[in-house]
């Protein structure tokens, strides 16, 4: 009978062990891939055991450095190919982000920004969706992912 304590107390110390081992993972700030976006002053991606946390993005083609034309859907898609690109890079897909949030000038552009979302995150993941009144680059639309690794 006093070997069930002695058990019970022996697996409290592995895991906190194990538990005390994992918070010592490392986290790794990645620089973007975008040569143009190298010296941004914010990483491109955080990576830590788990998971790949991705700066948000807006519908900017990083080839011309500008603002793509064609209204939100463009913008819309446009986000989703940078976000695309990212996650490739590091050896993921859309299919392992588990969370967006999506942030948009305005409200009203809410429908015609899910007919495109809807169609690359078909995995629906997790998503927060709000508007502000104006986003960095004089974009429409700017999301971030977390990517589970």
């Amino acid at each position: 009978m006093k070997k069930i304590p002695f058990l019970i107390f022996c697996l409290a110390v592995i895991t906190c062990i194990q538990g005390c081992n994992n918070s010592n993972s490392e986290i790794i700030f990645h620089k973007s891939h975008e040569p143009n976006r190298a010296n941004a002053p914010f990483s491109d991606a955080v990576e830590t055991e788990d998971f790949l946390f991705l700066t948000g993005q807006i519908g900017k083609d990083h080839r011309k450095g500008e603002l793509v034309t064609g209204g939100i859907e463009a913008e819309t898609k446009q986000v989703i190919e940078n976000i695309e690109g990212v996650l490739r890079h590091h050896g993921l897909s859309l299919d392992n982000v588990v969370k967006c949030t999506v942030i948009l000038k305005d409200i009203e552009d809410f429908t015609a920004f899910n007919s495109v979302y809807t169609t690359y995150f078909t995995k629906k993941p997790a998503r927060t969706t709000y508007a502000a009144s104006g986003l960095a680059g004089g974009a429409n639309i700017e999301i971030d992912v977390i990517a589970a690794k």
